[in-house]
């Protein structure tokens, strides 16, 4: 039987593992986006992933589930630039960062096996292009509550949309895997 814990924890560490050797090239350069330029680049990738899926042709020698990886980690960095704003420059050593790294992924691991306790495992049996989907679908919501200044009626705001959108993202990563 699968071990859903397990391999979502294989899979973040493999995220991590991506985070932190781009930490050595770029620092964390990140610290200066927005979180509205995140959603963005969130969609830039999932876009992708969606286009090759749907033409099944790369131009660029990158496949899917970089992407997926991508999405996990501009999910995270979103999280903590909700929690710490942006800055004009980058003031946090790499250290910090995986901290804050480590901290948001447990959140949002904790939020999968409560959700997916209630779910009974239902996204063992989806597609991955549904969860491409859905996180299209996500982001077009995140984008709709940005342009409202983060103000909602009845909602979940910005940062349960990244969670879900990182929890969708990681189920494709094991699926891929």
């Amino acid at each position: 039987m699968a071990n859903t814990a397990l391999e979502f924890r294989e899979a973040l560490a493999q995220c991590r593992g991506i985070f932190e050797k781009k930490l050595q090239d770029y620092g964390a350069s990140w610290r200066i986006m927005r979180p509205c330029s995140i959603t963005d680049q969130i969609y830039i990738k999932a876009k992708r992933i969606r286009t090759l899926e749907t033409e099944r042709e790369s131009m660029v020698d990158e496949g899917i589930l970089p992407e997926f990886i991508a999405i996990v980690n501009y999910g995270i960095v979103g999280l903590i630039q909700l929690q710490l704003g942006y800055v004009d420059a980058p003031d946090m050593d790499a250290a910090q960062a995986l901290a804050l790294y480590d901290e948001w992924a447990d959140r949002t691991f904790n939020l999968m096996l409560a959700k997916n306790h209630d779910y009974g495992e239902a996204w063992r049996s989806m597609r991955v292009y549904s969860y491409t989907d859905l996180i299209l679908t996500k982001l077009a919501r995140t984008k709709q509550i940005e342009d409202h200044q983060g103000v909602t009626v009845v909602s979940e705001g910005i940062d349960a949309n990244y969670m879900d959108i990182i929890n969708y993202a990681v189920f494709a990563i094991i699926k891929l895997s």
